[in-house]
């Protein structure tokens, strides 16, 4: 008997950003898999498998082997699950344990970057969309970094080491850029500034950069 699974977006962070579709999802399911922030968001879950960073792929596992003995397994990924998400991991999973791809269901949710550019009043169909999380090949940003378009990015590292890499190959010091952090928890901070002092200032990791 096979099960169903859910790669669920819940959003930046906030609860109000969750969809109704995500909250009716995780109610009807039988586990849910995330993080305990992200399902902490939720106030009717069955069975929790919470995970930290290091448990990430251990958990995945076993959520889709739940899947595989024919239970509803609601998997939880922050903003959206096809960026920087869980999708493809879930997928490779999936596929080593011949569970058949038509019964995983994507339910997308707004990413931090949709929300950043909403924030920032930008139409973000015409702006260079990046993400470096676990990626250190951060050069990738720089063919595309003077093509006149905004660049929206996930930064790798700390925004300081972006700014200053940045910096480093040879784009200005007083280049534009915003900083969006921690959006949609009551102590969200956007920063305007230049890439100068943004490589002398200090940031969270869940941050989005605005280089303009």
């Amino acid at each position: 008997m096979t099960g169903k699974i859910y790669i669920i977006g819940i959003g930046p962070g906030a609860s109000e950003y969750l969809t109704k579709k995500a909250i009716d999802t995780v109610k009807m399911s039988d586990y849910t898999v995330g993080s305990t922030r992200a399902i902490e968001l939720f106030d009717d879950v069955q069975n929790k498998i919470s995970f930290n960073v290091k448990e990430l792929l251990d958990k995945l596992e076993e959520g889709v082997e739940l899947a595989c003995d024919g239970n509803t397994v609601s998997i939880l990924s922050t903003g959206d699950p096809g960026f920087s998400g869980v999708l493809n991991t879930v997928l490779r999973i999936s596929a080593e344990k011949d569970f058949p791809k038509e019964n995983i269901e994507v339910i997308p949710g707004i990413s931090s970057l949709q929300l950043a550019a909403a924030k920032c009043h930008i139409q973000w169909d015409n702006a260079n969309v990046m993400t470096f999380h676990g990626r250190e090949n951060i050069e990738d940003i720089l063919p595309v970094i003077n093509n006149g378009k905004t660049t929206i990015a996930l930064p790798s590292r700390k925004v300081k080491d972006m700014a200053q890499f940045l910096i480093d190959n040879g784009v200005e010091e007083d280049r534009k850029v915003v900083v969006c952090e921690r959006l949609s928890y009551p102590d969200e901070r956007i920063v305007e500034s230049n890439l100068k002092d943004i490589a002398q200032s200090e940031f969270t990791y869940m941050c989005i950069m605005v280089i303009y």
